[in-house]
């Protein structure tokens, strides 16, 4: 059983909703990526999703575009990423940690070799925003060939046919990005999202994650009503600017700001407030 099945399996048992937070690779500065990991762990996240830098990303909003650009200055790769996982896998080898990025750099790569360095480092799954299911025919067969789940997004817009689609492909979890537009976007309709999670659940048997348009606590409650994980990324991403992040003092401030947006939220999501 992969370490993303064996927390939800774990997470269900529990009656508990996932927390997952996102951060971006090497944002503000490479240093302060490994240790905040640990510390969202600590904090209460079951699945960490790590954002691998791309120059152009379409499906966020101008927050995690600045943190890709942030992160694009100290000359990120997917590689850095690959060691990133590797040193957080020395000390916690029960987190799973999903990858966030985009198509370009993993076709650069080649998919085979991509998946096999992806699991090498202890990578459990990888989201890829621009990959739609039908067109993944040769990515999926190459990560499962090493054990990675290829988690898929849907959207307020995904269609019967879409959702169907991507139950043949999708493991792990599936996304939902609950609001129609880029990351960081406001207004959160949690009726809407309880309509759609259900309308995907006669299709799909995974568990379904939502994202985009949790930034508190209340609002992460809300979500976990109707799903399985609560997905937080802009309103931690944000934390990023308080400083540069150059000195152990500054990067110890931008830990503790996230470490507490996150405790707060996993309260609310243990106590169903």
């Amino acid at each position: 059983m992969s370490r993303l099945a064996a927390r939800f399996a774990e997470l269900k048992a529990d009656s508990k909703t996932a927390l997952i937070p996102y951060v971006m690779a090497s944002d503000p500065t490479p240093e302060i990526t490994l240790p905040l990991m640990h510390a969202m762990v600590e904090a209460g996240a079951d699945v960490i999703e790590l954002g691998a830098p791309f120059s152009d990303p379409m499906a966020d909003g101008p927050v995690i575009q600045a943190a890709a650009e942030r992160s694009l200055e100290h000359n990120t790769s997917m590689h850095d990423v690959f060691s990133l996982v590797s040193e957080f896998r020395k000390t916690d080898d029960k987190t799973p940690v999903i990858v966030m990025g985009y198509l370009n750099p993993i076709e650069v790569m080649g998919y085979q070799s991509f998946a096999q360095q992806a699991a090498a480092c202890g990578i459990d799954g990888v989201i890829t925003v621009d990959m739609p299911p039908v067109e993944a025919g040769d990515y999926v067969p190459a990560l499962e060939a090493e054990g990675l789940d290829p988690v898929f997004l849907l959207a307020p817009t995904s269609t019967r046919e879409r959702i169907k689609k991507l139950s043949e492909v999708a493991s792990g979890f599936v996304y939902y990005v609950s609001l129609k537009g880029v990351t960081g976007a406001a207004t959160l309709d949690v009726t809407s999202v309880e309509e759609k999670v259900a309308e995907i659940r006669e299709f799909i048997d995974l568990p379904i994650g939502v994202g985009f348009g949790i930034s508190d606590a209340e609002s992460a409650a809300r979500v976990a009503t109707c799903s399985d994980a609560v997905i937080v990324g802009s309103v931690l991403v944000k934390k990023m600017t308080l400083n540069n992040g150059q000195t152990e003092q500054e990067r110890a401030i931008i830990i503790k700001e996230i470490s507490d947006i996150l405790s707060s939220m996993r309260s609310a999501l243990d106590n169903g407030c």
